[in-house]
Formats: C-alpha cells, structure tokens, sequence
C-alpha cells in the first residue's frame, strides 16, 4: 500500500515504562499515522492523550484502551472465544471434571476478558469445578514452570485452560516431563499450536490471529489517512481450530495471507 513502517517494541513484554517510553520516541519523529496496542487498558492513558495533542491518528488495536480518541479499534471478541473454546473442553469432558486454568498478564484487557469467558461457561457447567487458576503471563516457559508447580500439588485433573497458545505449549512440556497427558486447549492458532494439535498433544484452540488483526489495523490507518472512511470498531470473527479443521491454519504465519479489507468490514459499522 506504499507506506513505511517502524516499529517500537517493548524488550521486557508488557512493560509499562518502556512503551509509555517508545511512545515518546514515536511522537517526536512525527508518524504520519500509529497503529497501537497498549500493555495496559488505563495505565496508558497518558500516552495516548500525548498521541492526540500530537494530532496523530491512531488505530488501537488488541487491547482496547479505557480513555483516548481513535480512528478505530480493531479487534476480537475475547470474552466469547474463551467461553466456547472452555465449552469445547467442558463438553471432551462429559461436562464434568477438575480443571486448572493457566492466565495471561494480568493487567490485559485480553486475559481480563479471556476470564471472564472462562468464568461465564464454567458457571454453565456445573460438573467443572476448578482445582487452581494460576497467571503464567502468556510466557511458554513461565507456563511451564507453573504448570511443573501444579503437577506436583493436584492429585486429580482432567483438563487445562490456557489463554494463550504459547502458555499451552509449556504446559504441554510440564506434562510429558512429568509422563502425563491431560486435554488441554488454548487460543491463538499459532502454528506450533496447529502442530500440537496434528500429534494429539493439544485438543484444540480458537483462531484468534494477531497477524489478521494488526494487518486490518494497519489497513485502517492506511485507509483514514487516503481520506476513506474507516468503520470505528472493526471486530474480526473467531473459529475453534481443531484436529478436524486445522488444515488451513497448518502453515507458517510468513505464508498465511492478509484478510481481504472488503471481507472483513462488510458487516460493521
């Protein structure tokens, strides 16, 4: 589409001073346009109040920010892909079991969501009780030393939520270090996850893609500054990828293609 882009990355993931920092540095080389998630739905407020005095149009996208004014937000509804991926997992149950759910950061707007999906349908299932729910910060190898810590506490599981992709994978290592195998689901549709799933080791995850997200956001940002009008919410649909319909996720993310703008802003506002 004929645009530029840098990138400012935090080196430490979600940290609050370094992208309120890489903010700074943004605005001072005068972007035409930024396309931003936030590590925090309100701790990052000052920074996009800054983005607006700067008359830079923004597009948030992943993390919905509480405060600021936007070009749109792109994303998917987290809350409702986490209650149907705990029901697809509640359901291989026989809708009873104990399970552990693995967390993502906290402060998320994404994990805060993801949970309460999570709590929406455990309460629909009256047969799960929860053994331990414990943050693993979306990190493989925090998930796996958390998960190695469970193991060895819980005498009786029967299936693990994870709310991403990658904490899914480190379980998955904390398993079979500990000769167990125990279904478990996440959420993303990484390809190692798609992988996972081909060998039996993950029952299943839901296609909520990153890649598509910030492609579509980049777009909009693209879009606003051609002068074309930009739909101000932008939500990206989701699909439980499973051992029966993972083919056309099973790629690496360099060979997936970009959505089709037209295809996904047919229905929005």
């Amino acid at each position: 589409m004929g645009a530029r882009i840098a990138h400012y990355v935090p080196d430490t993931p979600d940290d609050l001073v370094q992208q309120k920092a890489l903010v700074e540095r943004a605005i001072a080389e005068r972007p035409d346009a930024a396309v931003f998630v936030p590590v925090h739905a309100t701790a990052m407020s000052d920074s996009i109040r800054k983005l607006n005095a700067a008359r830079i149009p923004t597009v948030n996208y992943l993390n919905r920010l509480a405060k600021g004014s936007f070009v749109s937000y792109v994303g998917s509804d987290d809350h409702q892909l986490a209650r149907d991926i705990a029901a697809y997992l509640f359901q291989h149950l026989g809708g009873k079991g104990n399970i552990v759910i693995l967390e993502g950061v906290p402060a998320a707007v994404t994990s805060q969501e993801r949970m309460r999906g999570f709590r929406d349908a455990i309460r629909d299932a009256p047969g799960i009780r929860v053994a331990a729910s414990r943050a693993a910060d979306y990190q493989r190898e925090t998930a796996r030393r958390v998960m190695s810590g469970l193991l060895a506490e819980l005498r009786e599981l029967d299936g693990i939520l994870c709310a991403n992709d990658v904490m899914a994978l480190g379980a998955i290592e904390a398993l079979e270090a500990a000769g167990k195998r125990v279904p478990l689901v996440g959420v993303n549709a990484i390809p190692e996850a798609v992988t996972a799933i081909k060998s039996g080791k993950l029952l299943a995850t839901v296609d909520f893609d990153a890649l598509k997200i910030s492609s579509i956001a980049t777009e909009a940002a693209i879009r606003h500054l051609r002068g074309e009008r930009v739909p101000a919410e932008i939500i990206l649909p989701v699909k439980i990828v499973d051992a029966t319909n993972y083919q056309p996720w099973d790629r690496p993310l360099e060979a997936r293609e970009c959505p089709q703008w037209e295809d996904v802003v047919k229905d929005q506002g």
